[in-house]
C-alpha cells in the first residue's frame, strides 16, 4: 500500500516544516516534519496526551499552529474543507438531534451540494454505497442512539466515506470496533487510498500502523518518522510507549514493562 508520487495542484496533500502544536502559547507537540503525498498514508502512533488529536485539529484547521509551516491541500488549513473528511473521538450529533443512521451519512454530503438544496442521484449513491460498506445498510432507518457503540463508529466511518474526500483525517477510527468493523474499515481505506486518497490517523493500534506506508512516532515529540520497518522498532516503541514489543506467529506482543509518564489512560495495545 504505497502512496503513489500524484499531488493536488502540484503540491503534497499536507506538508509539515517545524510545525509545532498546543494549546495557550504551550507546545503539546513539536518538530514536525513530513509529507504525505496522495494515495499516500501516515498513523500517528503515541501514548493519550502525546499530541496526536491536537496535530489532527491543526491539520484541519481547528487549531491554529504555534509555530513552523503547515500546508494543507496546498493552502492554509481549512480553506478547502470540502475535500476532507474528518472523524474526531466526540460525535455530539448523536445524542442532541434524534437523528437517523441514514441522516448522519448523509450529512457528508451537505458541503458539495448546499445544505438546503436537494439530494442527487450521486449524493444517494454515494451515500447507499457507504453505508453497505460498513455493513449497516441494515441499520439505514434506526435511531443512531438506538445502535451500539460498534455500530455507530460504522455509521460515522460510513460517513467519512460518502464524503469522498481527497483527504481522510481520522482520530482513533477503530476504536469500539468488533474485529468485523475492524476488518471493513481496513478494506475501505484500502481503497479510499487506490482511488488517490490521502489517509492520516492516529492510532494505538501497531497493526494498523503497519498498514500505513508511514508511521510517526509520538511521545510530545517526534521520536521517529518513516516507512513501518524503519520506524516500529523496539527501541522507539520502548521510547515511545515505555514498552518493548517481539513478533510472534506475525503478531506483535509486549515483552517488558516500564513506567512511562505520559497520560496514558488506555495504553497501546498489544497485536
Amino acid at each position: 500500500m504505497n502512496g503513489s508520487t500524484m499531488t493536488v495542484d502540484g503540491q503534497p496533500v499536507i506538508s509539515a516544516s517545524s510545525v509545532a502544536v498546543g494549546y495557550h502559547r504551550r507546545a503539546v507537540l513539536s518538530g514536525i516534519d513530513v509529507v504525505v503525498e496522495r494515495g499516500g498514508s501516515l498513523a500517528l502512533v503515541g501514548a493519550n496526551g502525546s499530541g496526536k488529536s491536537t496535530l489532527l485539529r491543526s491539520i484541519v484547521g481547528l487549531q491554529p499552529c504555534m509555530s513552523g509551516e503547515l500546508t494543507v491541500l496546498g493552502g492554509t488549513p481549512g480553506s478547502r474543507h470540502t475535500e476532507i473528511a474528518y472523524l474526531s473521538q466526540f460525535h455530539a450529533s448523536g445524542f442532541v438531534l434524534p437523528l437517523r443512521a441514514i441522516d448522519v451519512v448523509r450529512m457528508a454530503r451537505f458541503d458539495r451540494r448546499g445544505r438546503f438544496r436537494r439530494a442527487t442521484p450521486g449524493d444517494e449513491a454515494a451515500v447507499d454505497t457507504a453505508m453497505h460498506r460498513m455493513g449497516v445498510d441494515q441499520h439505514a432507518q434506526k435511531p443512531l442512539r438506538a445502535l451500539s457503540g460498534g455500530q455507530q463508529q460504522r455509521v460515522y466511518l460510513a460517513q467519512v466515506l460518502a464524503r469522498q474526500a481527497t483527504l481522510i483525517v481520522l482520530d482513533e477510527p477503530t476504536a469500539g470496533l468488533d474485529a468485523a468493523g475492524r476488518d471493513a474499515f481496513l478494506e475501505a481505506m484500502d481503497a479510499e487510498r487506490d482511488r488517490g486518497a490521502a489517509l492520516i490517523t492516529s492510532t494505538h493500534d501497531i497493526g494498523e500502523a503497519t498498514r500505513c506506508n508511514r508511521v510517526m512516532l509520538l511521545a510530545g515529540r517526534v521520536v521517529a518518522e518513516g516507512p513501518p520497518d524503519d520506524v516500529l522498532t523496539p527501541d522507539n516503541l520502548l521510547e515511545t510507549f515505555g514498552i518493548s514489543l517481539t513478533r510472534v506467529d506475525d503478531r506483535l506482543q509486549v515483552i517488558e514493562q516500564h513506567h512511562v509518564h505520559h497520560d496514558d489512560r488506555h495504553g497501546p495495545h498489544q497485536h
